[in-house]
């Protein structure tokens, strides 16, 4: 079969690959729930689901920093690889081998779930994946369904600290919060992760904050960082929820369990007397 990958390239796929290195974590969990365990060979050292499965496959670098020599000497049949997590030099070197290498991008929840099936035709776990795909379908048209004609949740996301980055729109992450009822207070920013003051954030006056494990690492001594801002609408009802940041940013077979989750923590919102210390994990 043939597909269009996200650089534009056209991916002739002939026979089942046997041989399979994965450069996207979430990809990568996607493809052992697919049943693919024997013929992944390779992985990042980013991707650490299933950890089981993972464990004893080669490490070939970070998802920025690849080694391009140690996938050479895998000799794949299939590369996954992303256009904003992987480095384009180094995915440009894999192609230009001769590898076929299957270059995805992600910004919407309707993209993930078409990548998903395209990544089981490729493979040929179609079988294997529909529940999965199923799945997701389900999970995106409830919440989608649920929010109709409710007003939206303001709710401010950060990605990184020092400086804070966000999420802004034409992002999975921006999608996810909008879908499951929220309004990103930054996603009318032109950048797809703009850097902001603290004080522009309580200027939009968010409702709820979402604080990732990834790719920052937000932990419960982060919420301090806002105890200046007692006047934002999260800060005085408690409404900062630590999350687990594949939630937000993993769309492999757990979309529809994150949009699920999202969606509760959006909800509490609407729920007066919820704080975080109780509700946040």
């Amino acid at each position: 079969m043939t597909l269009a990958d996200a650089w534009g390239r056209l991916l002739t796929i002939r026979q089942r690959p046997e041989r399979i290195v994965s450069l996207v974590p979430s990809l990568t969990e996607a493809l052992f729930a697919f049943g693919l365990d024997e013929e992944i060979v390779g992985v990042t050292r980013f991707c650490v689901e299933p950890r089981q499965g993972v464990a004893g496959k080669t490490k070939v670098g970070g998802t920025k920093a690849l080694d391009v020599a140690k996938i050479k000497s895998l000799r794949p049949d299939l590369v996954v690889a992303s256009a904003e997590e992987n480095s384009p030099g180094d995915v440009t070197q894999l192609i230009d081998y001769g590898f076929p290498v299957f270059v995805t991008l992600v910004t919407n929840i309707e993209s993930a779930i078409d990548l998903l099936r395209h990544l089981a035709a490729i493979t040929g776990t179609t079988a294997a994946a529909r529940p999965i795909i199923q799945g997701a379908k389900e999970a995106l048209a409830f919440v989608q369904g649920a929010g109709g004609g409710r007003e939206k949740v303001r709710v401010f996301c950060p990605i990184w600290r020092n400086p804070y980055m966000t999420c802004g729109r034409g992002t999975y992450m921006h999608d996810v919060i909008t879908v499951c009822g929220g309004r990103n207070v930054f996603g009318e920013r032109q950048e797809s992760y703009p850097r902001l003051e603290l004080a522009e954030m309580a200027a939009l006056d968010p409702q709820v904050i979402l604080l990732p494990n990834e790719p920052y690492r937000f932990t419960k001594r982060h919420k301090a960082d806002f105890k200046a801002f007692a006047e934002v609408t999260a800060v005085k009802n408690g409404h900062i929820f630590l999350v687990d940041g594949k939630v937000l940013t993993w769309y492999g077979p757990r979309i529809a369990e994150s949009l699920s989750e999202v969606k509760r923590l959006l909800g509490i919102a609407r729920s007066p007397g919820e704080s975080s210390e109780r509700l946040s994990s």
